[in-house]
């Protein structure tokens, strides 16, 4: 039965952790060790299994250290969100009722703040330095023996969402066993799908606090393969990385390969990634013209899945199946896949209305007050993430968009990820967001904003541009009454854009227009 500890028992020297900049390397009697005293640590703390603990920081060779030293001791590990603010992290510590916050020097002003918050915990330790108040991680691990616990577990990972939309929210998927060897949940479903094992090279460019870097990580030295870890993505390290390390395996978010598509064509052509046989992309709609273009280049070595973090239905599409299903997510791995109109009657093939899952639900709790936008139950028991899209005739899903985004112009239904996805493909745009504002006439009217890949394009003559571009490609009806440049989008490093705040700035200005006009 694989897991680290097993791996360093048969090769020792062999690497579990590779970080993409700095080439510092955690070999598998390292990690062991580490872990072995990190949990020893934990103990010496007080915190027992089945109890909680908090981190906060940027990916670094300690992030994963930390996260087995807590599955060797049944303890829950709560990863933070580097973009959270003092009062949002204070609230997690707070909720998931944290025994013990290791922090991280590069972040000491939201870690330093929140003992001035007034939380009470039972241990507060820093990595890469300390500040008043934080016991050094590196020096107290030191100092414990390397044995095994006594009383070893099998300790899980509790996420909470960003808090974009709200306060955070916990999702807690219990173990299903304590035993501290109990096989990696992943492991015989997407693992075996996408073929990891010992041999896997898998790269990870983006923040392991997320849901679906950490439990890959995990699953891939559960496994005994190694990991490499980008401190932060960059398209050309990317690829400079698969090439030096021989990556065979690696997961991405679309707004990655759109960077890595825009790098100039010596630089895409100079790095070798014919060692890839597995490239996983998930968490936010991919257009089919750069996927397509990803496939081009990489060959057909990309897959893609959706999922949620609830655990309530998985769908899985390789590349030769999405070449014949252009734009699709896949059919159902787990669960079936059921479209129903906004009065729950099931849809057919080809028409448009909410995505559900019936089938086998997985055992989660939350906490704190679940957010009904993200997750909600029919009367049937079936689960939705709040995604419209349709099915055809193969049982094969596709997503149009999240309900909510739906604009409703003149009694049409426009969806933004149509408008999205189109523009993004464009050779001056680095980003964009389209949604609904209000319009007198028509109820909503399409808005449009733009990152543009150079500010000296965020001009109106490149905005002008940009439409008629449009116009020439969709219904006039889809394309965006005006278009505004911002400098910087709020989508986050998983991948996902966050339009909330961008919504609300611009209903709330015209909002204030119309009340000027009275």
């Amino acid at each position: 039965m694989p897991h680290p500890s097993i791996t360093a028992q048969t090769y020792p020297h062999k690497p579990a952790i590779i970080m993409g900049e700095s080439g510092e390397i955690v070999t598998y009697a390292q990690l062991d060790e580490r872990s072995n005293q990190g949990a020893q640590l934990l103990r010496k703390l007080g915190v027992q299994k089945g109890e909680h603990i908090a981190m906060m920081m940027e990916n670094n060779r300690y992030f994963l250290e930390i996260c087995w030293a807590a599955q060797r001791a049944g303890i829950i590990f709560t990863p933070i969100s580097t973009h959270l603010q003092k009062e949002e992290t204070a609230y997690i510590l707070e909720n998931c009722a944290a025994r013990v916050f290791i922090g991280s020097y590069q972040l000491k002003e939201v870690a330093c703040g929140l003992k001035e918050h007034g939380v009470d915990l039972a241990g507060w330790l820093m990595v890469g330095g300390v500040c008043e108040g934080f016991e050094s991680w590196e020096e107290a691990v030191d100092a414990q023996p390397a044995e095994p616990i006594a009383d070893q577990g099998n300790g899980v990972a509790m996420l909470y969402s960003s808090g974009t939309t709200g306060k955070p929210k916990g999702v807690f998927v219990p173990p299903h066993s304590d035993d501290v060897l109990a096989e990696f949940p992943l492991a015989q479903s997407l693992g075996a799908a996408f073929g990891f094992s010992e041999e896997t090279v898998y790269l990870s460019p983006a923040p392991l606090y997320h849901a679906a870097p950490l439990h890959y990580n995990f699953m891939n030295l559960y496994l005994g393969g190694t990991s490499v870890v980008m401190e932060k993505f960059d398209p050309e390290q990317a690829l400079h990385l698969i090439e030096e390390h021989r990556v065979s395996h690696s997961q991405w978010v679309p707004i990655m390969f759109i960077r890595m598509l825009k790098l100039p064509q010596d630089v895409r052509q100079k790095y070798d990634v014919s060692s890839m046989r597995v490239a996983i992309h998930a968490a936010a709609p991919c257009p089919v013209e750069v996927k397509e273009q990803m496939i081009n280049w990489w060959g057909e070595v990309i897959y893609e899945y959706y999922a949620a973090s609830e655990g309530i239905g998985v769908t899985i599409i390789d590349s030769a199946n999405w070449l014949t299903h252009k734009g699709s997510v896949g059919p159902a791995l787990l669960g079936q896949v059921h479209i129903l109109d906004d009065e729950g009657t099931e849809l057919p093939a080809g028409e448009i209305g909410t995505v559900y899952f019936s089938g086998p639900q997985a055992t989660f709790e939350y906490h704190g007050e679940p957010d009904k936008t993200a997750e909600a139950y029919n009367e049937r028991g079936w689960a939705t993430t709040g995604d419209v899209g349709y099915l055809d005739q193969d049982g094969f899903l596709y997503l149009t968009d999240r309900k909510n985004f739906m604009i409703i112009s003149g009694g049409v239904n426009i969806y933004p990820q149509e408008v999205e996805n189109l523009l993004i493909t464009h050779d001056k745009v680095a980003d964009v967001a389209v949604f609904g504002i209000p319009n007198e006439e028509f109820g909503e009217e399409v808005k449009a904003v733009v990152e543009p890949q150079n500010w000296a394009d965020a001009t109106d003559e490149v905005a002008f541009e940009l439409l008629e571009w449009l116009r020439e490609r969709l219904s006039h009806i889809k394309v965006p009454r005006s278009l505004d440049f911002h400098e910087r989008l709020p989508r986050m490093d998983n991948g996902k854009l966050y339009k909330k705040h961008l919504v609300e700035q611009y209903r709330n200005e015209a909002e204030q227009k119309d009340s000027d006009r009275q």
